[in-house]
């Protein structure tokens, strides 16, 4: 099928726009760290469940050594620091302001493919690349007054620590995309998100180990909203949204596909609006519009 990886992509943005909302709502409740570790043991259910239904096995057992290694490397950087980063500027910031912040991926993912795999785009590839980056900053960026003075002046209102978590959760998800395009090869999506969960799981139990956290756990289990809100997130994201991701980066450039999962940060408004009742202007609207173009031309 032509365009599959694109089309996986296309989805991926999807299930990450719900799973960020989920997962802010749910890290509000009962904290980052908690949410982490059991969205991966829900995903690890889910995955195991789905495999076994597909594949005849409940785990990965036909893969191979090359498998094991990048994409155990690609869960460490990926699942564990990450989105360790990242679910904490949820907290600091919201899932929204992150997501416009995590926009930075794409030129990250090409630059490492590139140095990593020998990855090269096209004129129109990087074309559709700048084009959705311009929408999407767009909708990030805006001008402001200085005190005293009638010039305008581009700025960003977000706290400095909450945009450092979300630039270390886009370089996290950067590398570990890339680390898993090199580990999958032509192996299962699906199991190969699997065995990411396996090391997300062990990297998180080292850190609630050492940071002796498991109250945090229990309290978090114990919570009914914040488990609705951490299984939704857990559907979507780990189990359905990371899979689409391997599918997207297995069957079209690392970049390419970094770049239309960046398109979050305009599908987020329409719940933003709805749900959380925030109101929307006209630049998130030609953001919106231009970032959409930006992605057809990936398509051309």
């Amino acid at each position: 099928m032509q365009y599959i990886g694109e089309i996986a992509a296309l989805l991926t943005a999807g299930c990450w726009t719900i799973t960020g909302l989920a997962f802010e709502s749910a890290g509000k409740k009962v904290g980052s760290l908690a949410v982490n570790l059991i969205r991966l043991v829900l995903a690890f259910l889910f995955l195991s469940i789905y495999l076994k239904i597909a594949r005849g096995s409940f785990f990965p057992t036909d893969a191979g050594a090359h498998q094991w290694i990048w994409l155990s490397l690609s869960g460490l950087v990926g699942l564990v620091i990450g989105d360790l980063f990242l679910f904490q500027s949820y907290v600091v910031m919201s899932a929204r302001v992150s997501q416009l912040i995590m926009s930075l991926t794409p030129p990250f993912t090409a630059l490492i493919s590139w140095l990593m795999l020998g990855e090269v785009l096209t004129l129109m590839n990087w074309l559709g690349m700048a084009v959705t980056l311009a929408g999407i900053s767009l909708v990030i960026l805006k001008r402001e007054k200085n005190e005293g003075n009638k010039k305008k002046k581009l700025t960003m209102t977000y706290s400095v620590s909450g945009i450092l978590l979300a630039l270390g959760g886009a370089i996290g998800q950067s590398v570990g995309l890339v680390l898993s395009k090199k580990g999958m090869g032509s192996y299962d999506p699906f199991a190969s998100t699997q065995i990411r969960v396996i090391t997300g799981m062990v990297g998180f139990f080292l850190i609630f180990l050492v940071m002796n956290r498991w109250k945090k756990v229990f309290k978090a289990v114990r919570n009914p909203s914040a488990m609705k809100r951490i299984t939704l997130g857990a559907i979507f994201g780990p189990f359905l949204g990371v899979s689409l991701s391997l599918m997207a980066v297995q069957h079209t450039q690392a970049g390419i596909a970094a770049t239309i999962m960046a398109i979050v940060p305009v599908l987020i408004i329409p719940p933003a609006v709805i749900f959380f009742k925030e109101k929307i202007n006209w630049k998130e609207i030609a953001g919106a519009v231009i970032a959409v173009l930006g992605v057809l031309l990936f398509f051309l």
